[in-house]
């Protein structure tokens, strides 16, 4: 939900001077930087998609800034961060040094490759925030955001793994790893289908996929390389067209989006649904949307597991409050706030034995949902997020090869 790739302008720019503003706000110290914050308004530009995440923001965040800083948190729903990330290009090609529109974006991926590479950025300030202390910045999985180094330019918000959910009582065996799924989709015809790219998690399919065909992720992992990219695809787009005709409507048409895939897995047209995030197939199973008898898993042989962050674009006028939006996000309170099942069942990317005593007990009663395949279950076969240049290549050759 937060990939989707801008229409990736590859300029590079030089390295500007850091604004003298900027200077000094990084010499501050931590109370200076909150007076300096108070009365401020952030214009958070983030997916909007589930409404429960949309209440977390708006109501809890915001009325704990409004409550203690006098910040007004403004969020900005959208359903592509590659428009924005377009938007502060455009922003900084038009000389909007200082003023731009967008105050903190909820990002990662190719949108903050893209962001990093055209110094659209805000960096080398996280170690100013207490609350940077919870990180553990020696994980690759948190220091890394699909292989590209953060360096101070994001700060974690939330860490996921891809898994499948399934009726159980209409499936009560699912296949458990990507060959027996790829078998049961040709036993079963018209029972699966997946969203067809750029949409984020139909895209995350695909490299499921992909790393099967490959043998793994071993030799996929660091740089793109045409030639292993090339020698993989062939198999992946066999595979992807071999199962083709037995998918939901013989193929013909895929799902755009994976709120569609969602409706045909409530409605009983597929057996199977898939996210990043499990803990949304809880909150639809209480929604009423989904069955009680909904079940979740991981595959045997892996699922894809990254992080997802906030970042300040180069250009906010509001850096030291959404730098206040950015440590409260990041404090047990909140972190183990959203990790209520009731609330949003989010996994944290902070460090749970480095918070309070409180926040420890809070996190060790939380009980699962028990529609939702538990985060230590799934964390035992996590699959790295390959670099950027793969995604854009699975994308582009899938379009070619298979959805046309």
């Amino acid at each position: 939900m937060l990939r989707l790739l801008a229409p990736l302008m590859l300029f590079t720019f030089a390295a500007e001077a850091e604004t003298a503003a900027d200077k000094a706000l990084k010499s501050m110290t931590w109370d200076a930087i909150v007076a300096e914050a108070r009365g401020g308004e952030v214009n958070w530009f983030m997916w909007g998609g589930a409404d429960n995440i949309n209440q977390y923001v708006s109501d809890h965040i915001a009325g704990i800034l409004k409550r203690d800083y006098d910040i007004t948190l403004n969020r900005v729903p959208i359903t592509d961060a590659a428009d924005i990330v377009n938007l502060v290009l455009t922003e900084k090609e038009a000389g909007i040094d200082a003023k731009g529109a967008v105050d903190l974006i909820w990002i990662n991926g190719e949108n903050f490759r893209s962001m990093k590479q055209a110094d659209l950025a805000f960096c080398g300030y996280t170690d100013l925030l207490p609350n940077d202390a919870l990180v553990n910045w020696e994980n690759p999985a948190v220091a890394n955001d699909f292989g590209v180094p953060v360096d101070e330019c994001e700060v974690p918000w939330n860490t996921v793994q891809f898994a499948f959910a399934h009726d159980s009582a209409v499936t009560p065996e699912p296949p458990r790893d990507m060959a027996s799924l790829l078998d049961w989709i040709k036993a079963n015809p018209g029972r699966f289908t997946y969203p067809a790219p750029p949409d984020f998690t139909g895209s995350a399919f695909l490299r499921h996929v992909f790393i099967h065909a490959a043998g793994g992720p071993d030799s996929l992992i660091g740089p793109f390389d045409q030639t292993r990219f090339d020698e993989v695809a062939t198999k992946t787009w066999a595979i992807l067209n071999e199962i083709e005709p037995f998918l939901w409507r013989e193929g013909q048409t895929y799902p755009n989006t994976i709120a569609q895939l969602n409706e045909l897995f409530a409605n009983g047209e597929v057996a199977f649904s898939f996210n990043y995030d499990p803990s949304q197939f809880g909150l639809a199973v209480q929604a009423g949307t989904w069955p009680e008898s909904t079940r979740s898993f991981g595959l045997t042989d892996g699922t894809i597991g990254n992080t997802n962050y906030t970042l300040i674009p180069f250009n906010s006028p509001n850096k030291a409050a959404a730098m206040v939006v950015q440590n409260l996000l990041l404090s047990g309170d909140a972190q183990l706030e959203k990790a209520k099942t009731e609330v949003w069942g989010a996994a944290p990317a902070i460090e749970i034995s480095r918070t309070s005593p409180e926040v420890k007990a809070g996190f060790a009663a939380i009980v699962g949902h028990p529609s939702v395949v538990s985060a230590q279950d799934l964390a035992k076969a996590a699959l790295p997020e390959l670099q950027a240049d793969w995604l854009t290549a699975i994308e582009a050759g899938w379009k070619a090869s298979v959805g046309n």
